[in-house]
């Protein structure tokens, strides 16, 4: 009986969870400027966005994703939040950027 328990915790053991993959946007140059190749939002309050630092509202905002993604045809945007938002101010642009056809969206801290 030892046995045969010890065969099988050897082939459960080798199975390893395998975590979230995670894009980091590239560093920005000497300026403080983002890459022109990145996507990024930011979300100042409820109902106040960035694009790339070009305010926005909501209505724009998606417009203006669903042109980027239509063009582009990239599938990423970086997501950053105000330290005093409510999840669900954040969810809601997340929801619009999967809406515009953006695949993966990256959170990013101040």
């Amino acid at each position: 009986v030892l046995l045969v328990l010890l065969i099988i915790f050897m082939i459960v053991a080798p199975v390893i969870p395998k975590g979230l993959h995670a894009l980091v946007p590239l560093p920005a140059d000497e300026a403080g400027i983002a890459h022109p190749q990145d996507l990024v939002i930011d979300v100042l309050a409820p109902g106040v966005f960035e694009l790339n630092r070009q305010p926005m509202d909501l209505p724009r905002l998606r417009g203006a994703l669903a042109r980027i993604f239509e063009v582009r045809g990239d599938s990423v945007v970086f997501l950053r939040g105000a330290a005093n938002l409510e999840y669900r101010d954040v969810a809601e642009v997340i929801d619009i950027a999967r809406g515009a056809g953006l695949g993966r969206v990256g959170l990013m801290t101040r």
